[in-house]
């Protein structure tokens, strides 16, 4: 099939690599997020998927928004059979969505109806599921209630942070999704409809959503720190400066106690005290410094007894 790829960020890039290896389809262009300031230059730099799109030769697409009638016109010139969608990052409109024969197909990173929305895998680990998955499925105007293809799920480990459950589901949902497409072209898979029950949203996270909250129990606090870890980074203040924390560590029941946010500065870890057991800092990133191992920040930053993580 002749496919417009549609996808902007890193966990768009094993998919659109694996229709580009595909023996079956032709991608026939890409289309990503205009190129947006990166870096402390804020220099324009092209989404990760238009540079692998760049490096293989195929045209790139980049409207600032896809109901402008010039993409429209571009899109039926391009006649695709279909368009697969990974993490796009717009909303379709309704005539962009009635242009490719089958549709547009998207690769979500969940098992919806559960966690419709911009961050689905965020929110599986803040709410401590077990296992989540990718889904693919055709897109329509509501936002991820489209007809399902086909599934693939993922354990959600314990220490696991939304990088790294993305990253295992940006290649697995590649392979999906590429099979996804050869089954539309054979004619042997069907969308179904998503059930009624067991829907959940997973709405954007901001840095707000990431604040810790030293009162809260550790394993609600693991989980946020884990589910915002790369992006946006969980924090809390110290000192009223904001203070960055990596991935933290609960303690065992009754080996150190501590009050809410209390700090505890040991030889070789710092724990911090919450509403039940304390958790060790992992690494930490203070106002307008680099990420460091907590002890390393300790010692620098010359903590005393009875000071806090607010």
């Amino acid at each position: 099939m002749r496919l417009l790829f549609a996808g902007t960020p890193e966990p768009a890039v094993p998919a659109l690599r694996a229709l580009l290896e595909s023996p079956r389809h032709e991608v026939v262009a890409v289309l990503t997020r205009p190129d947006a300031p990166s870096g402390r230059g804020r220099k324009l730099t092209r989404s990760p998927v238009g540079a692998l799109a760049d490096e293989a030769g195929i045209p790139v697409l980049t409207p600032a928004r896809p109901s402008e009638p010039g993409f429209l016109e571009t899109l039926g010139e391009l006649a695709p059979d279909c368009a697969p969608v990974v993490a796009y990052g717009a909303l379709l409109p309704r005539p962009v969505l009635d242009v490719p024969e089958h549709g547009w197909v998207n690769l979500h990173f969940s098992l919806l109806p559960a966690w419709r929305g911009a961050a689905p895998v965020q929110a599986a680990i803040r709410h401590g599921d077990d296992v989540t998955g990718a889904t693919t499925f055709r897109l329509e105007e509501g936002m991820d209630t489209g007809p399902t293809f086909g599934v693939v799920t993922e354990t959600v480990g314990e220490t696991d942070t939304a990088g790294a459950l993305l990253a295992r589901l940006a290649e697995s949902g590649a392979k999906l999704l590429a099979a996804t497409l050869d089954g539309i072209e054979d004619g042997t898979v069907a969308a179904v409809p998503q059930p009624a029950d067991g829907v959940s949203l997973a709405p954007k996270v901001t840095p707000a959503d990431a604040r810790v909250d030293p009162g809260s129990p550790a394993t609600v606090i693991d989980r946020l720190v884990r589910s915002v870890t790369p992006d946006p980074g969980a924090w809390c203040e110290f000192r009223d400066d904001r203070l960055g924390i990596g991935p933290v560590r609960p303690v065992r029941t009754g080996e150190v106690e501590l009050a809410a946010g209390e700090l505890r500065v040991e030889r070789r870890r710092v724990l911090v005290g919450t509403a039940t057991v304390p958790l060790e800092l992992g690494e930490v990133k203070p106002k307008g410094k680099r990420a460091m191992p907590a002890p390393d920040w300790a010692r620098g930053a010359r903590i005393e007894a009875g000071e806090y993580l607010r």
